[in-house]
């Protein structure tokens, strides 16, 4: 009888979920420079051939995270339960967003992901769907909810596009780098100067932290609840 020391952990079999679960896992801990199909492979145990029988090539795993990172975003907001019917749809919109942004700080690199790809996901469509619902409980009708969802773009998601990044995705001071320029830019050295984020862990680009994603979200739905009133 073998002894407790010889037996051999059964191996887990590959599957697409396990790959792209993976995946997700190392652009946690480094990055998504750091994914890559050599590093995942070595991440399950296997050898680099292998994943191609569960995925097509490195964008076919990346259309897969954001599948897999949708698919949380809707298992954390639809367990919310606030009444969206009139004035209430802005609680309820709010609340579905910001629960969104929760997930995407857990995974800080996905909005960059979820920017680059060109196949649309199902998750995210589903997630579209039930936002568009609580608008349409909320009095909405389909052309003002429309204009709702251009207004909103990847706010609707939890994070805001930036306009530019003046670190060139570097680690320093945007302001120090635009520094030499303050002749030729005097407003945004000014503003990059005095602006200051004190809440890196609720940063999701160099100029997206809770703060200033609340205050455009706010904005927009006090702005989208005179237009619902007045319709």
């Amino acid at each position: 009888m073998a002894s407790q020391a010889e037996r051999v952990e059964p191996r887990i079999p590959l599957s697409r979920e396990r790959v792209l679960r993976a995946a997700v896992s190392i652009a946690d801990s480094g990055g998504i420079e750091s994914l890559t199909m050599r590093r995942l492979a070595e991440h399950l145990g296997a050898e680099a051939m292998s994943l191609y029988y569960h995925v097509t090539n490195k964008e076919d795993v990346l259309d897969g995270v954001v599948d897999v990172i949708a698919t949380e975003i809707n298992e954390v907001v639809d367990r919310i339960d606030v009444p969206a019917g009139g004035a209430g749809w802005k609680k309820a919109v709010r609340q579905r967003i910001l629960a969104a942004r929760e997930v995407l700080l857990r995974h800080w690199w996905a909005p960059g992901v979820f920017e680059t790809r060109t196949t649309t996901s199902m998750a995210v469509l589903h997630y579209y769907d039930a936002l568009l619902g609580l608008l349409r409980e909320g009095g909405f009708s389909y052309d003002l909810a429309h204009h709702a969802m251009h207004a909103l773009g990847s706010r609707a998601l939890g994070f805001s596009q930036e306009l530019f990044d003046p670190n060139g995705g570097g680690d320093g001071d945007p302001a120090a780098g635009l520094a030499e320029l303050a002749e030729q830019l005097p407003h945004l050295v000014g503003m990059l100067s005095e602006i200051a984020h004190d809440d890196p862990d609720s940063t999701l680009g160099w100029c997206d932290d809770q703060a200033e994603f609340e205050f455009g979200l706010d904005l927009i739905l006090d702005g989208l609840d005179r237009l619902r009133e007045r319709a």
